[in-house]
Formats: structure tokens, C-alpha cells, sequence
């Protein structure tokens, strides 16, 4: 198994350091890192850069000039898979995986999966987070992945398997799978939720997917903290909100 993360960053200098740093506190490090530098203004594609200087991970930094979470995450995912990687896992600049994320994600596949989702959890270290705040966002979590499994877009006879959420931040593929799917819509975030389409591109073509709750990721709140509950929420639900400012750093 040649496994690579794929990190997307935009704009992200203050603190994918964070991000860094957790990847490189995995218990598993046998993997390869591949940031892709998504037009970022503020030097982020440098930070990293100067943080695998001095890392024991090797990390490649890549460009992608197409802004969207999707473009930058297939660009990272095909970069990946011409230099070898036989499996993929995702997750955002603004996240901090578990120090075991890429062991149980290497369980899973071990364990016949072809695609394999995690859990997303809130960071404690950004904001001071109330003990309702804490569980209210999981729970919010599981009540969107409940919706999502009636929502007319995620039924289709066609499909193999049942729609299981799969947040871009903590997602793993094969490779083969991955190319087979088409991989991520090359869009921006506000034009579709890629991992979203994935899931569903996924599902026409094997039911060898789940979501695993030993894999962990620990997100951002700052898009709860700017566009409130009301508004995340709605973001989430097909962009029905429509915030002044996309990209919240």
C-alpha cells in the first residue's frame, strides 16, 4: 500500500503549521504529503515549504491555479497517483487529525473497503468552545448525515449502496477507485460540496464504502463562528445561505 495525503490550502499561513505538526505526530508514518497551493496570496505554499525542510515527512508542495476545493484536491489526487500512490486520504489545512487517522484508515482498506469516510469532530484550540457547543456540533453532524439519506439528489436505483457522508476533511480512496469515479468535481466550494458528488459518483460503483468512527478529524468552527448556527447550517444544506465572504480566514 503506497499511501499520500492530500492537503488543499488556500490562504492558510497563520495555521497550517497546526496541521503540519499533526500529520507529522501520526503513529503511522508511512505515507507521502502533497499540499497544493490553491492560488494562496499570503505565502502559505512558503511555510510549508520551510516546514519540510526540517520535517522527517517528505512533503511535496504543488500548485493549482484554479481556485476551488474540488480543483485543488484533484489536482493533489492525480499528482499523487502518477507518482505511485495506490490509496489517497484527504484532509483540510484548517483541520488536526487524530494521531491514529492514518493507521485506522490504513485498517479499513485493510479490511476491504474502497472508500472510507471519518468522523469530523470540532477543534478546541481556535475558539473557546461552551460544553453545548461541543456536543451540539456532532450532533448536528449526525443529524446532516441522517438528512442526507432522503434528500431526492442522494436516491437513485442506480446506486449500490446507501448515501454515507463522507466530509472532504477526513475521506479516503483507492487509487483505482478514484479514477474510475471520475474524482472530485474540479469547482469551487460554493458551487458544490465535492465530497458530496464523490460519495454519489462512488456509489454507482461498488457498495465497498463506509464511514469508520475510529478515523478522526478535528475541524475548524471558524465558518460557524462568522456565519453563526442558523447560516452553517443552510451553507451546508446546498449553499442556501449566501455569505458576503466565502473563504472566512
Amino acid at each position: 500500500m503506497d499511501l499520500w495525503v492530500i492537503v488543499p490550502a488556500y490562504n492558510e499561513a497563520k495555521g497550517i503549521e497546526a496541521t503540519l505538526r499533526a500529520l507529522e505526530a501520526q503513529d503511522d508514518p508511512g505515507f507521502t504529503l502533497v499540499v497544493v497551493d490553491n492560488t494562496s496570496t499570503d505565502g502559505t505554499g512558503d511555510v510549508v515549504r520551510a516546514y519540510a525542510g526540517t520535517s522527517r515527512m517528505t512533503i511535496e508542495v504543488i500548485p493549482e491555479p484554479r481556485k476551488g476545493t474540488g480543483a485543488a484536491a484533484d489536482t493533489g489526487m492525480r499528482h499523487a497517483i502518477a507518482r505511485g500512490a495506490t490509496h489517497l486520504a484527504r484532509t483540510d489545512a484548517d483541520c488536526l487529525p487524530r494521531p491514529d487517522w492514518v493507521r485506522q484508515v490504513r485498517r479499513a482498506f485493510g479490511d476491504g473497503l474502497e472508500m472510507v469516510g471519518g468522523l469530523l469532530r470540532p477543534r478546541t484550540d481556535e475558539f473557546p468552545l461552551k460544553m453545548w457547543e461541543r456536543r451540539l456540533i456532532p450532533f448536528l453532524v449526525g443529524v446532516a448525515a441522517a438528512f442526507g439519506r432522503f434528500r431526492p439528489g442522494n436516491r437513485d436505483p442506480a446506486y449500490l449502496g446507501p448515501y454515507v457522508m463522507m466530509p472532504g476533511a477526513t475521506v479516503a480512496i483507492t487509487a483505482g477507485l478514484y479514477e474510475r469515479a471520475g474524482g472530485f468535481p474540479r469547482a469551487a466550494i460554493e458551487e458544490v460540496h465535492e465530497d458530496r458528488a464523490l460519495v454519489n459518483r462512488v456509489r454507482r460503483l461498488t457498495p465497498a464504502y463506509a464511514t469508520r468512527r475510529d478515523v478522526v478529524v478535528y475541524g475548524s468552527v471558524r465558518r460557524l463562528r462568522a456565519y453563526g448556527l442558523a447560516g452553517t447550517l443552510a451553507w451546508y444544506a446546498d449553499h442556501h445561505y449566501h455569505p458576503d465572504v466565502i473563504d472566512i480566514r
